[in-house]
């Protein structure tokens, strides 16, 4: 056998040798090259930018600053709705802005400013970067960043534009000496009210010029800089709240700065300085002031600016519909006058006030909202205040039960009965005592008893409630305590609030983002913003339509029948509010397959009684809102096709016949004050904008009907205490009667 040859240590040492050195030899052509790669992109880089640089040309902040007006337009986008501001503005020399203004607005903005460079080179990195990254560049954290940000109005998110922004940055600050940054800076900024520049500012905030303005009155406009419509005083005890706390900052920083003494700090220190009245102008006026006030705010929680909404020469196309918001309006006053004309003792007309929110159902747009005669007047928009929901909030138990596996043939019990761990016995309106009842019926008939039973039974029932409630998007306020009564409406909801979560029952069980703004195209025609009506799933789509089948019932056998006058499937519940023998809440809240409308009754500041309102002493909801909903709807309702909800096929009342006949007969015997049937004016009839509801499944899904579940029903009590929340019972002698709605 040959033998093998295997080289001799010398021999490999030196192979080694000649792979290392071939390696390295490589790795260095390698580094020599990126080298130069680096090198050559950096010359281009430095040189591209040098030449851009010097091409471009710093703005006259005087001749080429303009701001243009801002328009908001109903949802057919040719009716206008409402202007905001038009430039406002005067010029004057960096000589005639007081020296406390000019260190005020240090103190507030930029405490480097005279020592900055305008821009720094770790400012500049994270604007590379973001460049990079396709992302706008923030909103500069110096003067000389800011007054750069207010020259472009427009909302552009090309490269081009941030780059461009970016070497004016650095361009201003190198060009320009401090003293014109700052008066540039002072001539152009927004400082709310419809004042550009601190000229204007001085004049509208304190009939005063620039040149003259105390030390505590420039603390005060400096202030308002970082938020002019946030902080402006005249927009309630919130925004002085935070005007006074930004005031104070700007103060210390003053102090700190040496530009005021000690004692002057000290003087104005936690101190407004007097304010000229501040008045909305003439767009927010009246009713239609809360939708304009609305719009705005939705602008500013998605981003644009006090000066891109005020004098960007936007065109804001809003969700609300002309026709349907002017009968919201006329609706709303028609029923609130003829409530004042016919209540049992007189009574001022401003401490009565109806609310109305009505949504899209399957888009969350909101067509119309009234919240209040004038926002000049009072800016407490009764259509987005939450205010007790009582038996509304029933809705949120039907579903979380039904999430649970109790179905609409569960038996829970419709007597007066104390629940387990409490010694306050639950009564129903009246202390009707119905013995053993189906979950759709007492849904139809609003059984306190029957709804604080199901929610004990269920695995921890409160809060599966809550949940129900804000997976329909209902938010969690006020009131909602995590207790077994919560079915009763102790929990606050806004008729906004109440009108949402009642459109995704109507959408089988698909959420929309409620919102007010349908587009926004800046001052080149170009779209910077749209609302979203993107659905989703929050609701199984079985539970809804059960859902949908019960709160029918309360229209075709229970406590909403009236709106059985509309002639189209309706899915409705009403809600009273009793604290002991005072009305304080009244509501109706009703959809079809394509508008949810909800309609509340307060009084006074929303906590007042309502039964001196009434002609009998009773305020129901099923008299005044059910009446100002139905009429409403008569209108808005008008030209849209006939629709169906699809867990409407099978149960069209909650009772047998000879129950059917009993409730009737209750129902013909009780009072009932209509203002309907007061000879109210007719509504001009009116065509809505017509809309693309969401469609319907092509099949029913199968309806959740599990076996039924027993209870034992409690005897009644004979304690004749008032619950301590929900419907109240007016009559406190424990009865069984004929089966008369609940409120």
């Amino acid at each position: 056998m040959a033998k093998r040859y295997r080289p001799s240590k010398q021999v490999t040492a030196k192979r080694a040798a000649g792979t290392r050195a071939s390696k390295g030899h490589l790795a260095a052509r390698i580094v020599t090259i990126l080298a130069i790669v680096v090198v050559l992109a950096l010359l281009v880089t430095v040189v591209g930018g040098f030449i851009y640089y010097r091409s471009v040309k710093l703005p006259d902040p005087n001749k080429d600053f303009t701001s243009e007006t801002t328009t908001l337009y109903y949802r057919d986008g040719t009716t206008k709705l409402g202007e905001l501001s038009v430039q406002n503005r005067t010029v004057v020399d960096y000589s005639k802005i007081s020296e406390n203004m000019k260190n005020a607005a240090i103190a507030a903005e930029d405490r480097t400013f005279w020592t900055n460079r305008g821009i720094s080179p770790r400012g500049i990195g994270r604007s590379l970067v973001a460049i990079a990254r396709g992302e706008d560049l923030q909103g500069g954290s110096t003067i000389t960043q800011q007054y750069i940000k207010i020259r472009y109005l427009t909302s552009d998110q090309t490269v081009t534009r941030k780059l461009h922004e970016l070497a004016l940055a650095v361009k201003i600050s190198t060009e320009l000496s401090k003293e014109e940054i700052l008066a540039g800076y002072l001539n152009t900024v927004y400082f709310g009210r419809g004042a550009y520049g601190v000229e204007r500012a001085a004049e509208v905030f304190f009939n005063t010029t620039a040149d003259k303005l105390t030390v505590p009155q420039a603390a005060l406009l400096a202030s308002m800089i970082n938020n002019p419509s946030g902080l402006d005083p005249a927009n309630g005890d919130a925004a002085k709240q935070a005007l006074v706390e930004r005031y104070d900052y700007v103060l210390d920083g003053m102090a700190q700065a040496g530009t005021i003494s000690q004692a002057d700090h000290d003087a104005s220190y936690d101190k407004l300085p007097d304010l000229v009245a501040g008045t909305q102008s003439n767009t927010y006026g009246g009713p239609n002031g809360f939708l304009i006030s609305m719009v705005v705010k939705e602008l500013k929680d998605n981003g644009l600016t006090d000066a891109q909404i005020n004098g960007g020469g936007l065109k804001v196309i809003t969700t609300f519909d002309p026709t349907m918001q002017a009968a919201a309006i006329k609706t709303a006053q028609d029923y609130t006058a003829k409530t004042i004309e016919s209540a049992r003792t007189s009574q001022d007309p401003k401490s009565l006030h109806a609310a109305i929110a009505s949504v899209a159902v399957g888009t969350g747009e909101v067509y119309a909202l009234y919240g209040g005669p004038d926002y000049v007047t009072s800016q407490l928009n009764w259509g987005t205040t939450a205010r007790p929901a009582a038996s509304t909030f029933k809705a949120w138990a039907l579903i979380a039960g039904l999430e649970q596996g109790y179905g609409l043939n569960t038996t829970l019990t419709g007597n007066t009965f104390t629940p387990k761990g409490d010694n306050v016995p639950v009564h129903n309106d009246g202390d009707v005592n119905y013995g053993r009842v189906s979950l759709l019926r007492a849904t139809s008939y609003s059984m306190n008893t029957a709804f604080t039973d199901l929610v004990t039974r269920m695995n921890n029932g409160p809060a599966a409630v809550v949940k129900a409630a804000n997976d329909a998007g209902v938010p969690t306020s006020d009131g909602w305590d995590l207790n077994n009564r919560i079915a009763l409406g102790t929990a606050q909801v806004s008729p906004l609030s109440n009108a949402t979560g009642f459109a995704t029952i109507a959408n089988d069980g698909q959420r929309n983002t409620t919102h007010v703004v349908k587009e926004v195209r800046d001052a080149t025609d170009k779209v910077i913003y749209q609302g979203k009506t993107d659905a989703t799933a929050a609701i199984d789509p079985t539970i809804a339509r059960n859902a949908q089948t019960a709160l029918e019932s309360v229209v075709t056998s229970g406590t909403g029948r009236s709106a059985q006058a509309l002639n189209r499937e309706v899915i409705a519940k009403t809600g009273t509010k009793d604290v002991g023998e005072q009305t304080t809440a009244a509501w109706f809240v009703g959809a079809t397959k394509q508008i949810s409308t909800a309609v509340m009754y307060v009084a006074g500041d929303g906590n007042q009684d309502l039964n001196p309102y009434s002609a009998s002493g009773d305020f129901d909801s099923s008299t005044y809102p059910a009446d100002t909903w139905l009429d409403y709807m008569e209108t808005v309702m008008q030209g849209l096709p006939k629709e169906s909800f699809s867990g409407l096929n099978t149960v069209k009342s909650s009772a047998s016949s000879d129950e059917q006949a009993a409730d009737d007969e209750a129902s013909a015997a009780a009072p009932r004050t209509s203002v309907r049937a007061q000879n109210l004016p007719t509504s001009v009839p009116i065509r809505p904008t017509a809309f693309t509801p969401a469609p319907a499944p092509s099949t029913p899904a199968a309806r959740q009907t599990p076996a039924d579940q027993p209870v034992q029903t409690p005897q009644a009590s004979a304690q004749t205490e008032q619950p301590a929340d929900g419907e109240g019972a007016q009559n406190q002698q424990a009865r069984t009667a004929p089966l008369a709605p609940q409120r």
